[in-house]
């Protein structure tokens, strides 16, 4: 029977126990960015799209000592900055963004990170997945579950959604899951996915949670 025919209840218990055991394989599930603060982990997040936290932790030490405020950052030098985080991917767009959200936050918020969803995305580069970090991990303010490449992936393959989209992906996490759990299930998904759920070759011989995993999409 596939997890889609079964009862939500039924649904709702089987994705609590693959939490269970996945709390237990990682019972200090938090972001692995680097940060002092939420503006770090603000700042930080934006330059993590499209990049490892590994890239990111290697460029953001140094980059915090230049610019140590929203204020500093809403002043840089585009260019200069463009050259600090080139290391971690589209650093034009990143760049802009960062500028724009640290102007914002000055501007508009007396250069302190918000802290409601509604607040958050009217920020530059700032969308769901990047305020969701920031809320939850930096505030403990569950406004929803975070849904990075990670994420996306083992949602589908373990049943919990089949829609294509971030957006829609959340949406049924957040269905299946009790609001409490929303910031573990982002943390604990994206752990998993980095150690044991590979995109290309799984390693579902040491998986925790294997024989409670559909392995949708997975190759015998």
């Amino acid at each position: 029977m596939s997890r889609r025919s079964e009862t939500p209840e039924a649904r709702r218990e089987h994705a609590m126990e693959i939490l269970r055991r996945m709390r237990k394989e990682f019972p200090r599930a938090k972001t692995a960015l680097l940060h002092a603060d939420p503006f770090q982990l603000l700042i930080a997040t934006i330059l993590s799209a499209q990049c490892t936290d590994q890239r990111v932790n290697m460029v953001t030490p140094g980059l915090f000592v230049r610019y140590a405020l929203p204020v500093d950052f809403a002043a840089a030098d585009i260019h200069e900055l463009e050259a600090e985080i080139k290391s971690t991917g589209f650093f034009r767009m990143k760049a802009r963004n960062i500028v724009g959200c640290s102007q914002a936050l000055v501007e508009r918020f007396g250069g302190k990170v918000p802290q409601t969803m509604e607040e958050m995305v009217t920020l530059p580069g700032v969308g769901r997945k990047t305020a969701n970090v920031v809320l939850g991990q930096a505030f403990g303010i569950v406004s929803g579950v975070v849904v990075d490449t990670h994420v996306f992936r083992l949602s589908q393959r373990m049943g919990f959604s089949a829609e294509k989209t971030a957006e829609k992906i959340e949406s049924d996490l957040m269905e299946v899951f009790p609001r409490k759990a929303w910031i573990d299930v982002g943390s604990l998904l994206i752990l998993h996915g980095r150690k044991t759920c590979n995109a290309r070759k799984p390693k579902c011989e040491v998986c925790s949670v294997n024989e409670l995993c559909p392995k949708v999409g997975v190759s015998p």
